[in-house]
């Protein structure tokens, strides 16, 4: 089917195409000849001293038309690419009577070219090209949005065309085109991936791949993706963590070991899930939980100043200290001192449901019923969640919802396991690692008995990774944290849906 413009602007837009084509002109040419960006542009003018006898800079530029005025036979117009603006002057004794009078006539917001010209500085004192050839590389048939933008209350609030957030999702390309701040923020989030990278790489780790493709899921309690591959004639699924994985990897004889990468669950979306979503995870050999807790506070740290040269982060209306040290306080003290009740209190599933359900707090008493001891104690966990504004690892948790977790020693209930929370939302999670192959085969039976098959909580039973135990696996601890939050965290974002260029949405 062929494309028809859907309004009076794309039909004027596509006349002006199609009357640049009837003289012989390539709206979309192959290729451009671009010496400069638009920085290193200003950059070559700026180096040189001032002195009464400008100097002779030529240069090739290319971007997209943000802004033209016409006035005349001297205009001015502002160009666009990924390392800034630069504005044009465009003179018609300069570049030709029929030249500007298709700037003036066939050209648009939106468009690319490429300007051919000397730098110079206009008498309001602005860098300029002084255009002497003008070319188009792309004419765009659909205009971008108009973005307005006011102050309210002190921040800068976008309104008309483009305000609705979920239309800036679905048309990212949109979003990144109208809007510099958004195409910084991506930038920070791969500034962040980069700092991550090194922090692990300075320490020592060794940066591996794990299958994203994987015949039986494990490492985490969730609902995997399910595929089928037709050669092998067998169902595979998405990966929903890269632990059983990179552990092997201990056994094989490797110290230290970090991935980078997509994980995938089927589960709910909100604005802090979505259903693929990046993943950092770590494990390293002869290292138990305290010693993560310490790599945690050094990664934070480094990579806050990397991105944003400070360690204090504004998040979710609060102002966060990322530096060491971070509050430490074990899951039952937190709950106590958020809710009131002692879990240890009622070691029965049925006596501490009761407790939860009497409780005054809705977010208490709101849990599915037959979830299990461990399940309940995690959903009391859930129900505090808010009050842990500054970085705080949550420590020592049941073990009978942390199946990888060693014991906490001389407590057969709880396990060597934390996670962290910033801003009132968790961050990251991370054990001493269970390696005994006969308790971590116990583990997968227990897991099975008290969470029935095809639900979230289901950790199917993994011989091979009971097989590689076996030939012995070092002591070790290893951690996951979601990058996406992390990024949120560094860029101020309130969803997770701002930090990853194309979030999942419903159909329209």
């Amino acid at each position: 089917m062929t494309w028809q413009p859907a309004n009076q602007l794309e039909r004027e837009r596509l006349d002006k195409l199609e009357r640049l084509t009837s003289k012989g002109i390539d709206a979309y040419p192959p290729r451009a000849a671009r010496t400069h960006t638009t920085a290193q542009a200003l950059a070559a003018f700026e180096a040189v001293p001032a002195s009464d006898t400008p100097p002779e800079i030529a240069v090739s530029v290319c971007g997209r038309f943000k802004s033209i005025r016409i006035s005349g036979k001297a205009s001015f117009a502002h160009i666009e690419d990924g390392a800034g603006q630069l504005q044009l002057f465009v003179k018609q004794d300069q570049v030709g009577e029929a030249a500007y009078e298709m700037f003036k006539k066939e050209y648009d917001l939106g468009d690319f070219v490429q300007a051919d010209g000397l730098m110079m500085r206009t008498r309001a004192g602005e860098i300029s090209v002084q255009v002497r050839a003008l070319t188009l590389l792309s004419k765009a048939l659909s205009p971008l949005p108009v973005i307005k933008e006011r102050e309210v209350d002190g921040k800068v609030e976008r309104y008309a065309e483009f305000s609705d957030v979920e239309e800036r999702y679905r048309q990212r390309y949109v979003d990144l085109a109208s809007n510099a701040d958004v195409r910084d923020l991506f930038r920070k989030r791969a500034k962040t991936i980069s700092a991550i990278r090194r922090f692990f790489d300075e320490e020592g780790f060794l940066e591996v791949e794990t299958p994203i493709l994987q015949p039986l899921y494990g490492g985490a309690a969730a609902r995997p993706f399910i595929t089928h591959h037709n050669q092998l004639a067998q169902d595979l699924y998405l990966r929903i963590s890269f632990e059983l994985y990179l552990k092997r990897l201990l056994v094989g004889g490797y110290d230290a070991v970090y991935e980078l990468g997509r994980d995938f669950r089927n589960e709910g979306v909100s604005f802090k899930h979505n259903p693929e979503f990046t993943m950092l995870e770590w494990y390293i050999a002869y290292n138990d939980y305290h010693d993560n807790m310490a790599r945690t506070e050094r990664l934070f740290e480094y990579v806050a100043r990397q991105v944003n040269g400070t360690t204090t982060a504004t998040f979710r209306g609060h102002t966060i200290e990322l530096a060491a040290p971070w509050r430490r306080v074990t899951m039952r003290d937190a709950i106590v001192e958020s809710t009131g009740i002692d879990y240890r209190e009622y070691p029965i599933a049925d006596a501490l449901e009761a407790v939860m359900r009497a409780h005054a707090d809705p977010e208490v008493r709101h849990i599915k019923p037959g979830g299990g001891w461990g399940k309940y104690v995690e959903h009391l966990l859930g129900a505090c969640e808010a009050a842990f504004i500054q970085p705080t690892f949550i420590i020592d948790y049941p073990r009978d919802i942390s199946p990888f977790a060693k014991g906490v020693s001389g407590d057969p209930t709880h396990v060597e396991r934390f996670e962290f929370y910033i801003g009132g939302m968790e961050f990251g999670n991370a054990f001493t690692e269970l390696n005994d192959p006969r308790d971590q085969e116990q583990r997968f039976l227990d897991m099975a008995a008290l969470y029935g098959a095809g639900g979230d909580e289901e950790t199917p039973l993994d011989e091979d990774y009971l097989r590689a135990m076996r030939y012995g696996m070092p002591p070790n601890s290893g951690e996951g944290i979601g990058i996406d939050r992390m990024v949120m965290l560094l860029t101020g974002a309130d969803s997770l849906r701002e930090v990853l260029l194309y979030p999942h949405l419903r159909k329209t």
